[in-house]
């Protein structure tokens, strides 16, 4: 069927940006009289690679928050407002209007609405009444990916449409204070908060882009203690194996090698390298087991140190950064791939 085209994609920061030292700094007021080894702690967070991330509220008043009420309220706020922003952002790069989408897909794992946050976002941009909504909850990182997807999967059977794919990720109102974990803290030092938009249209719209060739999913058995939440009193407790960098080199080759072999590519035709910014030990798993030179995940790297892992949403601020550099040329091919909790992958082939 004819391929789909991605127009845009936007992205969205809050305006709280604390650099790492800092954040370093308040972790450790909360966690000193508590935590046996505050060096190690302070290693911990120095090691996952940032530099700095910015943050759904300022960061002085996240004390205040001691219920998981408190924190969710706060999220579905902070939600809506960097929501509209991403989305406004990526209708307006095309030219167009939220009157003119089909299709709102909405991508979170880090807060609970009902209406969800794509309703309130109708409301707030003015869609359409007749827009119909996808709601995903609990992909995480490989959300973006997923979503982008499954979004390709409409456009396919409704080539005249336009579909917008938002992705929303507020990681700090997660945060569990009495978890001393080395998971938590670990998450406490990787994940940030931001929220990206990709616009797609069917094959019928002729639009500027690249074209979503083929997706694929792979869903790996018992795995499901790999990464995801345990729903606490206090709210979402995550869960994060140190197997994660396991996991990838184990899977990700062969998963990558079949799909392109499917496509009548191989490694050595992707032009563009699109991954989710998992944390240096996943990045370096992805180049290790594709056998990619260090340039191929440079925007991921980069925005591992500048903005943290956003999760769903950070796949999508590396489509952005591509795009906006103007490097693919026609015909180049690229490949957009994330792991995340089930444990799962996704692949979504694009061509220039």
């Amino acid at each position: 069927m004819p391929a789909p085209t991605i127009r845009t994609v936007a992205c969205a920061l809050p305006a709280n940006f604390v650099d790492q030292e800092t954040l370093i700094a308040a972790f450790r007021d909360e966690w000193a009289a508590k935590h046996f080894n505050v060096e190690r702690f302070e290693e911990l967070h120095r090691a996952v690679g940032v530099g700095g991330r910015h943050l759904a509220l300022p960061l002085a008043e996240y004390r205040a928050l001691t219920s998981f009420k408190a924190r969710n309220d706060a999220w579905t706020a902070a939600a809506v407002d960097l929501g509209a922003q991403a989305a406004q952002a990526a209708l307006e790069a095309a030219g167009l209007s939220a009157a003119d989408i089909d299709h709102l897909c909405f991508v979170t794992v880090t807060g609970l609405a009902t209406p969800s946050i794509d309703a309130r976002l109708v409301n707030r941009l003015g869609f359409r009444p007749d827009v119909t909504r996808a709601p995903l909850f609990g992909l995480g990182c490989v959300g973006g990916v997923a979503g982008t997807s499954r979004v390709s999967d409409v456009m396919r059977a409704w080539p005249n449409r336009r579909a917008l794919l938002i992705a929303v990720e507020l990681c700090s109102l997660t945060l569990q204070r009495d978890d001393l974990s080395v998971a938590n803290i670990i998450s406490s030092g990787l994940f940030g908060d931001g929220a990206a938009a990709l616009l797609m249209e069917g094959a019928d719209r002729n639009g500027a882009g690249p074209k979503v060739i083929a997706t694929a999913s792979v869903f790996y058995p018992d795995t499901e203690r790999v990464m995801g939440w345990d729903f606490v009193d206090t709210g979402f407790k995550i869960v994060l194996s140190a197997t994660v960098p396991d996991v990838v080199r184990a899977h990700v080759r062969n998963d990558v090698d079949t799909f392109l072999h499917a496509h009548g590519l191989a490694r050595g035709d992707i032009a563009h390298w699109v991954a989710h910014t998992g944390g240096p030990k996943v990045l370096k798993a992805f180049e290790e087991a594709l056998e990619l030179p260090p340039s191929a995940l440079e925007r991921s790297w980069r925005s591992l140190r500048e903005t943290g892992n956003l999760s769903s949403a950070s796949v999508l601020f590396v489509l952005a950064e591509l795009l906006a550099s103007g490097d693919p040329r026609p015909g180049d091919y690229g490949l957009m791939l994330a792991m995340g909790p089930g444990f799962c992958a996704e692949l979504v082939l694009l061509q220039w």
